[in-house]
């Protein structure tokens, strides 16, 4: 039996996809499962009696691929955001809604906002660390402040 790899895919993508998902219960887990399978095959020298062999296989190469995911021990001890949130400790009602801004920025604001309020690094520090010019690094607090700013203008009101 030959093998056509985008016939494979568009085949049996959706498939594997709902197999995986059905263990996993998670998009990005399924989708590495079926990944996982998918790169299997490619590098198999298995020959397949016929097709119903193959999809037979590839289902049993996700879901073994889907339960180790489950079982890796970040997945085991993931926390929801909620579930985060709710551990943290704040001094008032505003430092918690604050945090939950800055934890809706875009990423690369995020991370350097982070850095530079919450663990103090100084600019070239957080260029060093994300491997960016420091030039970079002031843009991206100049636009996460100013997002920041927008979305919080009525709170002094409140």
């Amino acid at each position: 039996m030959t093998m056509d790899f985008d016939n494979i895919y568009t085949k049996y993508s959706d498939r594997l996809y709902a197999a995986a998902f059905n263990i996993c219960r998670q998009q990005q887990d399924a989708e590495d499962a079926v990944q996982d399978a998918l790169i299997r095959l490619y590098h198999t020298d298995k020959e397949f009696e016929s097709e119903e062999h193959l999809k037979a296989w590839l289902l049993r190469v996700t879901i073994n691929a889907a339960k180790s995911t489950k079982r890796l021990f970040w997945n085991r001890n993931r926390t929801s955001y909620e579930e985060y949130m709710d551990s943290l400790t704040f001094e008032d009602t505003s430092d918690r809604l604050l945090m939950d801004e800055v934890l809706a920025l875009p990423e690369k604001y995020r991370i350097v906002i982070h850095l530079f309020y919450y663990e103090e690094y100084k600019i070239k520090e957080i260029a060093d660390i994300l491997k960016v010019s420091e030039n970079t690094v002031k843009t991206r607090l100049l636009n996460g402040r100013r997002i920041l700013k927008t979305k919080l203008e009525g709170w002094e009101d409140e």
